[in-house]
């Protein structure tokens, strides 16, 4: 059993890399076997195909930065702007990792670029688990008589800025001073899209009580942007 396991282990592993770096089309099962030192009808043997190998692979690299970066545990009195920028700065922390020696974070964004049949057992097992505790989070900032949709559609551009700092990165870049863009760390990022989400909810009667996160950020300031890229 212990050897089955380990050459399962080393599969998993070796091919998370592969796919992150070839995708799905253009990875092969013999190139994995090679590198994990596994025989060839090893991939069917414990996991039946290619694809779930693939998925396989995909739900790891999700659990692996979840595991990496768990969510914050709050007191109970924590007001919900709070945890909202624990949620915020988190999700950040797991999509910007080093795209260079991270093939979780590698692989998570080729999913998100180009869904596959992983597609649905992730949102199953990992994305919705978060996106309804976040959902709930929202609904407690907002009035009553604010409809599902709209509150869908807020925690959903939530969801989107940060995603997009990420995804966008080659184009950021471009667009921004390399001095500006050294500082679009996940704190940095976190402080600017909890202040525009918490303008957004004032905008349909919603937000913090005074003493909460938002008085905590006006009291900081907006972060200045120095020209060594360091911070304040």
């Amino acid at each position: 059993m212990p050897e089955q396991d380990d050459t399962k282990e080393r599969l998993m592993e070796v091919a998370g890399k592969v796919f992150a770096e070839k995708g799905f089309r253009d990875a092969t099962v013999r190139e994995i076997c090679q590198q994990a030192e596994a025989n060839l009808a090893a991939v069917n043997y414990y996991f039946g195909d290619k694809e779930r190998l693939y998925i396989e692979s995909v739900k790891r690299a999700h659990s692996r930065r979840a595991e990496e970066v768990p969510l914050p545990h709050w007191p109970v009195e924590a007001p919900p702007e709070q945890r909202l920028r624990g949620f915020i700065q988190t999700l950040l922390t797991r999509l910007l990792g080093d795209p260079k020696s991270d093939w979780h974070g590698r692989l998570m964004i080729r999913e998100l670029l180009q869904p596959s049949d992983a597609c649905t057992e992730l949102v199953r097992e990992y994305i919705r688990p978060h996106f309804e505790p976040l959902q709930a989070l929202v609904g407690e900032m907002l009035p009553t008589d604010v409809d599902d949709r709209t509150r869908k559609m807020i925690l959903l551009g939530i969801v989107g800025q940060c995603v997009y700092y990420r995804v966008a990165a080659p184009i950021l870049r471009l667009l921004v001073p390399p001095d500006e863009y050294a500082r679009y760390q996940p704190e940095y990022l976190a402080d600017h899209i909890t202040r525009s989400t918490l303008a957004v909810l004032a905008g349909f009667g919603g937000g913090p009580s005074p003493s909460g996160e938002a008085a905590h950020l006006a009291q900081r300031g907006a972060p200045k942007v120095h020209g060594d890229g360091g911070r304040p």
